[in-house]
């Protein structure tokens, strides 16, 4: 009787296998499928956005808030697994376990993460000024508001601010960091749950709870961000000295170490390291 899912081992050496193929991707390639990432994961964020907006201004426990904010987030991520694309944050654990088994180089490694970073940037963008600003659907209240407060308490370096009548302090530099660690833990996590699923369905449900976890728990994503702070740019609440410098630059040292170490490093040391040493 076939199994309709992959042994931790096995989805380790599919993980492998990727980065391989990774590095010999079409320049063009990575290139188009980065700015689907972002574009996707962006979607990601609008949606949640939408969907907390109308509850926060009702009133709604912060706690529900959460959850439905984490519930309706994954659909990014599931597009990036399903249909396929070059995502920043799951790149960090491929091509780093490439290079551990001797699948791919550090050359390629390096290319991939800086193309895959880029585009995911400009596909995120995309989305927010196009889709979220000039179609008028973030600039309606109670929408605005909630994009806005979000946009500032995760890019103001700690500063307090006013949003809806009540005080909001933003999260620090330290704190983007360790945010971004822990977030990038749980989304290659995610990735490889949906790697070792041979069906759509496991695919989701294995994508679904480490993405809705990591959104509701507020751990910070770099490529979600480049959807969320830009908002309050165009509405001219956040500079981009903010954005870069309190907020991308820590999470996305942070999600570079969650994703490397906590999940590329030590899968690879438990099951593919002997691996290595035969060869």
């Amino acid at each position: 009787m076939s199994s309709s899912f992959k042994s931790p081992v096995d989805t380790a050496k599919v993980i492998e296998g990727i980065a391989e193929l990774k590095e010999k991707s079409p320049l063009g390639n990575v290139i188009i499928l980065s700015f689907l990432a972002g574009a996707y994961v962006a979607f990601g964020g609008m949606l949640a956005e939408i969907v907390t907006g109308g509850m926060s201004a009702a009133g709604f426990p912060p706690g529900l808030i959460k959850l439905f904010f984490g519930a309706v987030f994954p659909v990014g991520l599931m597009l990036v697994i399903i249909a396929g694309s070059e995502l920043f944050t799951g790149n960090v654990m491929y091509m780093t376990v490439g290079v551990l088994s001797g699948k791919s180089t550090f050359s390629g490694l390096t290319k991939n993460w800086i193309i895959s970073w880029v585009f995911n940037f400009i596909g995120a963008i995309f989305v927010a000024y196009a889709f979220g600003y000039l179609t008028g659907i973030l600039t309606a209240e109670p929408y605005m508001t909630n994009a806005l407060t979000i946009a500032q308490t995760k890019s103001l370096g700690g500063a307090e601010f006013i949003a809806s009548g009540k005080a909001i302090v933003s999260i620090t530099w330290d704190q983007a960091f360790l945010r971004g660690i822990a977030c990038n833990w749980l989304v290659c996590l995610a990735v490889y749950l949906a790697l070792a699923s041979d069906d759509i369905i496991g695919k989701i449900f294995g994508i679904w709870f480490p993405i809705m976890a990591f959104a509701a728990l507020g751990f910070e994503h770099s490529v979600a961000n480049m959807f969320f702070i830009p908002i309050g740019i165009i509405l001219d609440k956040v500079t981009w000295y903010q954005f870069i410098v309190n907020n991308l630059v820590p999470v996305t040292i942070g999600n570079i170490i969650g994703g490397a170490i906590f999940v590329g490093v030590l899968y690879w040391y438990v099951y593919l390291r002997d691996n290595k040493l035969k060869a």
